[in-house]
């Protein structure tokens, strides 16, 4: 339902503050965004470099998720709590955030994405939550200070706009593979490895903005059907990468292991 995180969206031109007029955002200078049937805002403001998750990338997403194998990761998500608006940038299938909604009964979700496919799925993923397209790497079409938390999972990291759209206060939640995650695929089927220097990487981006308060692992050993470690890689980047006759043809053990690590904005 978009009308809840109306208050916090603003112009991606101007931005000036955006009202719902029938099927479109508008904004007092008479800029206009569609909103698209399947319920998600278009607030790209022009061409994208990129469209995202593919529509089968998405959809292997949807059923891997939907069968609870990364379940733990929303229940410790979810943990944190807030009231307000909780941004969800790179929502994928809005799982995630759907997941901390439900534990967080006054907040409204906001979910962005590049992928027209994800977010069709997003603007349906709970009652509270909207969808909007968007860049994440661009300036994102949401008030200063307008989010409580904001939540990160296997997406990229715009320190600056974080830091701007997050109140004094807020929580910033950030996922990342951890080093042996999904170890035994990437051996076996020649995933992308998780870069060395992903921490490095992490801070680097939003060090200059944030500061960590906490960082744990979280790790889980899953027994996957050949079907079901099939879905995972489809879900991944390496789903461009791997030919269909390398894909698993027996079942076996996965490790998922994935840092969630808690920052805080500088004043």
């Amino acid at each position: 339902m978009i009308d809840g995180a109306i208050p916090y969206l603003r112009c991606p031109v101007c931005r000036e503050p955006l009202a719902r007029q029938e099927r479109a955002l508008r904004c007092p200078r008479r800029h206009s965004f569609d909103m698209a049937r399947q319920g998600y805002a278009d607030l790209s403001a022009g061409r994208l470099p990129h469209v995202g998750d593919s529509a089968e990338m998405v959809a292997d997403r949807a059923d891997f998720l939907a069968a609870g194998h990364y379940s733990f990761i929303a229940e410790a998500l979810a943990e944190y709590g807030a009231e307000g608006l909780v941004l969800d940038a790179g929502t994928g299938t809005g799982d995630y955030l759907a997941r901390f909604l439900e534990a967080a009964p006054e907040a409204v979700g906001l979910g962005l994405d590049v992928s027209k496919p994800a977010l069709r799925r997003a603007a349906k993923a709970h009652p509270r939550a909207a969808a909007v397209l968007t860049d994440l790497w661009r300036p994102l079409p949401v008030a200063d200070a307008a989010a409580s938390v904001i939540l990160d999972v296997f997406a990229p990291r715009n320190g600056a706009e974080f830091r701007r759209v997050l109140r004094p206060g807020g929580l910033l939640l950030v996922v990342t593979p951890a080093a042996d995650h999904l170890a035994e695929l990437i051996t076996a089927h020649g995933l992308i490895q998780v870069d060395p220097d992903k921490a490095a990487r992490v801070s680097g981006s939003l060090g200059e903005h944030f500061a960590q308060v906490s960082s744990i692992t979280l790790r889980r050993e899953l027994k996957l059907t050949a079907a079901e470690a099939r879905t995972l890689i489809g879900m991944t980047p390496s789903a461009r990468h791997v030919p269909a006759d390398d894909l698993p043809t027996r079942d076996l053990t996965v490790t998922v292991a994935v840092d969630l690590a808690v920052y805080r904005p500088l004043r």
